[in-house]
């Protein structure tokens, strides 16, 4: 009922002849635990069903999963089209060291689907958010995704396979911060990705952010409660930005359930979410008067956070 926890860097053969037909590819076996271990294996095999992908893989970081992601579809002069409110990570990763590499990023408005028509043809990679970082904008993944035939990449951290699954609206791969929803509790980081074997060859062995299978197997427990625990976040969220809503000191609360409907593909809402004070109101004091919410930058925990902050375009 349970998978061990394989923890050991590396495997041995019982002879000569296994190492050879192992290396040679006719056996699917571990090797080296950066490579392949078989808790990590489980834990990618079951976010694969959730996503209804055909692969997935594991990192040690969300970053890493971006960047592995990345790095495996772009070379050096090839163009990105970027939503904006992207991961703000995501966008120092594009503005630095892409930029090292001659790679460019265009920026579109994910809620105008002529404007990124006309920014995709010729570019690399489409790489999508939805609900955006900081402002929530809720985009149509299936209209943005099937364009062009461009390579599309979506963050699915802040709905998780529970309220949105991409693959099934046409994008290519998805991407988890898993130290959000998918891990639920904050206390391990991972990242994974949907569906791709150019990643195993081309970034995955190389740049080492492996998922340790110790986190894995945590991830692996975490998962089975995660249709419940999105439900809960919902209500809760929800009850919170209403309330938010009505208050005389608040000018908007971006919150995509607050809407008239959400868009096609996205069929709930999870707990983060942003609001904007009315001019004169002190954020600090007003963060520090908090009893149970405390001041953190990650969310998806059973813990309450808050951090003041501003959109990165």
């Amino acid at each position: 009922m349970v998978p061990p926890i394989v923890q050991t860097s590396l495997f041995t053969f019982s002879s000569y002849g296994e190492m050879e037909a192992t290396y040679r590819g006719e056996k699917v076996r571990p090797t080296y635990t950066r490579g392949l271990n078989p808790t990590v294996r489980h834990f990618e095999e079951m976010l694969a069903r959730l996503e209804g992908g055909e692969d997935a893989l594991g990192f040690a970081s969300g970053m890493a999963a971006i960047s592995s992601t990345v790095l495996s579809f772009v070379e050096p002069g090839d163009r990105i089209v970027c939503v904006r409110h992207c991961y703000p990570d995501a966008y120092r990763l594009f503005g630095t060291l892409l930029k090292r590499y001659r790679i460019e990023v265009t920026y579109v408005d994910g809620l105008d689907e002529d404007a990124v028509a006309k920014a995709l043809p010729g570019a690399k990679l489409f790489y999508m958010e939805s609900p955006t970082n900081w402002v929530m904008e809720a985009h149509d993944a299936r209209a943005l995704a099937r364009r062009h035939g461009v390579t599309s990449l979506i963050d699915n951290s802040w709905a998780s396979p529970i309220f949105q699954q991409p693959l099934a609206l046409g994008v290519d791969l998805v991407v988890h911060s898993a130290s959000k929803y998918l891990g639920g509790h904050s206390d391990v980081v991972a990242g994974s990705k949907a569906h791709i074997q150019k990643i195993k060859s081309v970034a995955y062995p190389y740049l080492g952010g492996k998922l340790s299978p110790f986190d894995a197997w945590l991830l692996i427990r975490r998962l089975r409660t995660l249709p419940m625990r999105m439900k809960a976040h919902e209500a809760a969220a929800l009850s919170i930005a209403r309330r938010l809503a009505a208050h005389d000191a608040v000018e908007t609360v971006c919150h995509p359930g607050l809407g008239n409907q959400l868009p096609p593909g996205l069929s709930g809402t999870s707990g983060l979410f942003s609001f904007i004070f009315k001019e004169g109101v002190d954020v600090p004091a007003f963060t520090n008067a908090l009893s149970l919410f405390q001041l953190g930058v990650s969310w998806g925990g059973h813990e309450s956070l808050i951090v003041p902050g501003a959109p990165i375009f």
